[in-house]
């Protein structure tokens, strides 16, 4: 009977770790994007297919650009219009400011005429006349020149605006991933901030894991690791360690090891490469993680209970 009792507790007696190694679990997730309309308009056409693999750049969702454009051909007009104004400006500077030149030297010697009896008042009162004349135009001009330069610099930057929102309607993708859902289709109405889509990039996932306090110290970044999931339970993924955080929380809601729930844990984000997609987001997974270089991985993975 005692031999009978015995058999039976080395049966259920939990397998311990290997030498080298710790045990943690959590959940996968992948890198996701959510990508949003930047600008408004009608979706004209779509590359949204759920499922299907893009490239960073890739097309997603075309809208409609005509509101874009009209306002981009009315800016660049009015720019135009404004470049030729201020263009004509300089020509008319140039010959006021000849004509104050010769006003200048003319009321100089009508005054010098004067104060020599041989000039008129009158001659020096219009002499004085032209002379205003000349340095008024020449203030004015002057300003209308500032002036148009001016609107013309806001109009510049306002075809530049315009070619950015107009670029914008196009909406492409900004990873390289798997598009895991479309959230517009041809015909609706997007708004800035609206969520088409949204990117994952399944070929890089990660594991969060979390690790007692007491054993955080043994593992480094780089170290390597394993992950195994359900579907898979004889083939275990390679991984490493990426992250580990510096502050250590109480009872995470992924440690699923009961005694585990009571002491301080630290977060450490496991990442493995998923050139098969066998890997998706939201699946739990074990992992271990060597923290002895030298320690050889075993046949075996035991899950501590």
């Amino acid at each position: 009977m005692v031999a009978a009792v015995g058999l039976g507790y080395g049966l259920l007696r939990p397998e311990p770790l290997p030498a080298g190694l710790l045990y943690a679990n959590g959940q996968l997730e992948a890198t996701e994007v959510r990508v949003a309309a930047e600008v408004q308009g009608r979706v004209m056409s779509s590359e949204l297919v759920e499922g299907k693999r893009v490239d960073r750049g890739d097309v997603l969702v075309t809208l409609d650009p005509a509101e874009f454009e009209t306002q981009l051909a009315e800016a660049r007009a009015q720019a135009i219009a404004l470049d030729q104004a201020r263009q004509a400006i300089p020509p008319q500077l140039r010959t006021w400011r000849h004509h104050l030149h010769t006003a200048t030297t003319e009321l100089e010697r009508a005054r010098t005429l004067r104060t020599q009896g041989a000039s008129s008042e009158r001659r020096v009162d219009q002499a004085e006349d032209a002379f205003e004349e000349a340095r008024g135009r020449i203030g004015s001009l002057e300003a209308e020149l500032r002036q148009l330069e001016a609107r013309h610099e806001a109009a510049t930057q306002r075809i530049a605006q315009l070619e950015i929102l107009l670029e914008k309607t196009t909406i492409r993708a900004p990873i390289g991933g798997t598009i895991l859902t479309k959230a517009i289709e041809v015909g609706e109405f997007a708004t800035p901030g609206r969520t088409v889509a949204v990117v994952a990039d399944l070929e890089r996932m990660e594991l969060r894991a979390f690790v007692p306090q007491d054993q955080i110290g043994k593992i480094r970044l780089g170290s390597d690791a394993r992950i195994r999931i359900d579907a898979f339970p004889d083939r275990p993924f390679q991984a490493e360690v990426t992250q580990i955080d510096d502050r250590a929380q109480f009872t995470p809601r992924e440690v699923h090891v009961p005694e585990e729930r009571v002491r301080l844990m630290f977060g450490v984000t496991l990442v493995a490469t998923n050139a098969d997609g066998h890997l998706k987001p939201g699946m739990p997974a074990d992992a271990w993680i060597r923290w002895d270089p030298e320690a050889p991985w075993p046949d075996h993975l035991p899950v501590p209970r």
